[in-house]
């Protein structure tokens, strides 16, 4: 007799209805979710914190394994894991980077290629920091905003989680940022970024030419993936806390991912400024549970 399964909307809402552990318990799993509910950095509005939550129960929309029309069947064996969140403090930006970094090296004991779910963008300076090991590390940021300012205010916003992480990781030795767009950017930080030799690539490249862009992002190399939700147009994704008009297409983003997943060897994979406070309809969610997902189909493909 075949095992009856929840629909969608029942049961208790893990990360793809995976078992629920500790980030320091003894499991082991191909893939393992860990959330960052984190967003004081944010310099707009806030709502972030609560997309952990979000994300995995819009990922129940997406349980693997898939079988597509053609009758292929992607993620079959690969085993899950959901590490809950890390506990932060709500005013103890410190302490949270330290918890955040101690779980986030947990999990790659664990599992071969953690997730991580935020949290605005600040949380991807002590997630990096976990991968201080990997060499020759590279990051693929899909993102309308560089993120490499040195201070707004502090040093820690959302707004620096890659100059922090440049400067405490001499492994950290590319990054290449996809959907660069809008009105006000930091000379400074455009021009640190170009220092090292970052690949800036704005919006208008992808839509002129989406192959010209593929062909820009590494091949062969050590890949972490930062995916901020504000990189999407808002018209797609709207839960957002700095929207940007004339994003990434959902089709866009996943070319670029998928090019990218089966180039490289993915090292780990964080989402962000997902707010989804601000969408009421649940979309930005729902997209972004699904694109996590067909971003592990196409790792687990090519390797």
């Amino acid at each position: 007799m075949t095992q009856p399964t929840h629909l969608t909307y029942s049961g208790i809402p893990t990360f793809a209805r995976a078992p629920l552990v500790a980030p320091d318990g003894d499991w082991q799993a191909d893939v393992a979710a860990l959330g960052v509910p984190f967003d004081i950095a944010l310099g707009f509005r806030p709502g972030a914190r609560f997309a952990p939550r979000a994300l995995r129960e819009a990922s129940l929309r997406s349980v693997p394994p898939f079988t597509g029309l053609n009758g292929k069947t992607r993620l079959q064996g690969v085993t899950f894991a959901d590490a809950g969140d890390v506990i932060l403090p709500s005013l103890e930006p410190e302490l949270a980077h330290e918890r955040t970094t101690e779980a986030a090296r947990q999990l790659r004991e664990r599992c071969r290629l953690p997730v991580f779910l935020g949290g605005d963008h600040s949380v991807s300076y002590p997630l990096l920091q976990a991968f201080s090991d990997v060499p020759d590390l590279h990051v693929v940021q899909l993102d309308a905003h560089l993120d490499f300012t040195d201070v707004r205010n502090t040093k820690w916003s959302n707004s620096s989680p890659f100059r922090r992480a440049c400067e405490a990781m001499p492994n950290l030795v590319h990054i290449t940022t996809v959907g660069l767009r809008g009105l006000r950017f930091d000379p400074e930080a455009v021009a640190a970024a170009r220092a090292r030799g970052h690949a800036l690539i704005p919006m208008e490249d992808v839509t002129a030419d989406l192959s010209s862009v593929l062909e820009q992002l590494p091949k062969g190399q050590n890949v972490y993936f930062s995916v901020d939700v504000d990189g999407f147009d808002p018209a797609v994704i709207p839960g957002t806390s700095s929207p940007e008009p004339d994003g990434l297409s959902y089709a866009q983003g996943m070319q670029l991912l998928a090019a990218a997943a089966r180039n490289n060897t993915v090292v780990g994979l964080d989402l962000v400024e997902l707010a989804p406070n601000l969408d009421p309809s649940g979309r930005s969610e729902l997209l972004m549970a699904r694109l996590i997902m067909e971003t592990l189909c196409e790792v687990f493909d090519a390797h």
